[in-house]
């Protein structure tokens, strides 16, 4: 009796059960197949947060960055602090140096004066030579030799004295009592006023003598023109003229430091014009040359 009581209060009950599952809404008989996608795609973003947070968690590899770029800051500012601390030393004591006083003498000598030089040296100044010292050049001596036969061998009867004494100036003391002996003894200066003599010499090259540095050779042209009873006379003469030079003190009043010390010339070539048409043939290259 009893247990045929339970099963139909089990059947009752299941019958209740499946009645109320088919007369439910939709809504309600799918909630179960509905509810699966998005508590999947909730549990993801979970998980996805979860790992994020725990990267971010690793604090100690940001502060190891942080201090590593500390680190190369320091190491640059006492770099940077050394070299400016150098820098303010040296300039402190270039301040405290005593300024260098050079004196400098009329014939060109350089001395110091003020300063405190280091031993053995010039203050930090090393003269290779000073000016009056220093060797002439070629270029010098070439000049000098041109000058000099310049005024020795161009002269007329009005500019003759002066011409003399200009070249005479330019010789050596021994040399110069020799030349002026011999014009004295053949009475060079009244001649050449007397007998209306003019001088036209045109130098060609001038070249070094080797083995001789100061000797000169220059290869030239002379005209010399003498007018007598109204008549000229013209001779020509190419010629080599040589020029031996003696190294002097430099001064003022002989910048290059060069004198004469001795001369003598040889005839090449020579010609004598007694016609009746004397041309000047220097006077009329130098024309040409001028214009």
């Amino acid at each position: 009796m009893l247990v045929a009581r339970a099963v139909a209060a089990a059947v009752l009950v299941a019958g209740e059960a499946a009645l109320g599952a088919a007369v439910a809404p939709p809504q309600l008989r799918d909630w179960h197949w509905s509810r699966g996608p998005e508590v999947e795609m909730t549990t993801g973003n979970i998980e996805q947060n979860v790992a994020e947070k725990t990267r971010y968690t690793r604090y100690y590899e940001h502060d190891g960055m942080l201090r590593a770029y500390a680190n190369r800051s320091m190491v640059l500012a006492m770099v940077f602090a050394v070299i400016a601390l150098g820098s303010f030393a040296f300039a402190v004591y270039v301040r405290l140096q005593p300024p260098t006083v050079i004196r400098v003498d009329s014939d060109g000598e350089a001395t110091i004066v003020g300063g405190t030089p280091v031993p053995g040296h010039s203050g930090g100044l090393n003269f290779v030579a000073s000016a009056a010292e220093a060797a002439p050049t070629e270029v010098e001596a070439k000049a000098v030799v041109r000058r000099f036969l310049d005024r020795y061998l161009n002269y007329t009867p009005a500019t003759v004295d002066r011409q003399m004494a200009d070249a005479l100036n330019m010789m050596t003391g021994n040399f110069k009592a020799l030349v002026l002996s011999r014009l004295r003894e053949d009475d060079t200066i009244n001649m050449i006023q007397d007998g209306h003599i003019v001088t036209n010499f045109t130098i060609r090259t001038i070249a070094v003598v080797q083995g001789s540095p100061l000797t000169f050779t220059a290869f030239g042209v002379k005209e010399i023109h003498r007018l007598q009873n109204k008549q000229e006379t013209t001779d020509q003469i190419v010629g080599r003229y040589n020029v031996r030079l003696a190294l002097d003190r430099r001064t003022e009043y002989n910048p290059s430091g060069l004198l004469v010390a001795d001369y003598w010339e040889q005839q090449m070539v020579g010609d004598k014009n007694t016609g009746l048409s004397q041309t000047d043939e220097l006077s009329h290259e130098a024309t040409g040359r001028n214009q």
